[in-house]
C-alpha cells in the first residue's frame, strides 16, 4: 500500500519464492493469519491486529486495511457527533466526497469499506443504512 491509501488487495503469489532461505507458503500464511486475528498477542502490535482479511478459502489473496471497519465507523460517528449531525441522513457519496468531510480521515474512503464501517455502526444502533432516491444512504442516531 502506498502512503495515503486506506486499503489494498494483495495477492499472495508474489510472496511465493521457492529459493533457499525463503519462507514456504504455509509459513507465510501463518504470519498473515496472525495479522488477521483481532486479539492482541505479544508478537503483533495492537495497531495491526485484525487489519487483514482473507478474500478466498485457499488463502491466496487478502485484503489489508489501514483501519478496521469498526475504527472507520468510530471516526465517522465522532465527526457526526462533533458536527451536530445526529438524526441526519447522508448519501454515501456525501460522506466520503462531500465538502463537509474534506478534512476528515474517512474522506475518499471506498464504498465497500464505508459500508462495512456503517454496518458496524448499525450493529451498535448508532446508524441505519437506508435506501434514498439516488442510491444508499445512512441515518445517524
Amino acid at each position: 500500500m502506498e502512503e495515503g491509501e486506506k486499503m489494498g488487495v494483495i495477492p499472495l503469489i508474489p510472496f511465493l519464492n521457492r529459493k533457499p532461505g525463503k519462507l514456504p507458503v504455509e509459513s507465510i500464511q501463518i504470519v498473515l493469519e496472525e495479522l488477521r486475528k483481532k486479539e492482541h498477542n505479544a508478537f503483533i502490535s495492537i495497531y495491526f491486529a485484525g487489519n487483514l482479511e482473507w478474500l478466498d478459502k485457499n488463502k491466496s489473496s487478502f485484503l489489508v486495511m489501514w483501519r478496521r471497519p469498526e475504527e472507520w465507523g468510530k471516526l465517522i460517528y465522532q465527526w457526526v457527533s462533533r458536527s451536530g449531525q445526529n438524526n441526519s441522513v447522508f448519501t454515501l457519496y456525501e460522506l466520503t466526497n462531500g465538502e463537509d468531510t474534506e478534512n476528515e480521515e474517512f474522506h475518499g474512503l471506498d464504498e465497500a469499506t464505508l459500508l462495512r464501517a456503517l454496518q458496524a455502526l448499525q450493529q451498535e444502533h448508532k446508524a441505519e443504512i437506508i435506501t434514498v432516491s439516488d442510491g444508499r444512504g445512512v441515518k445517524f442516531f
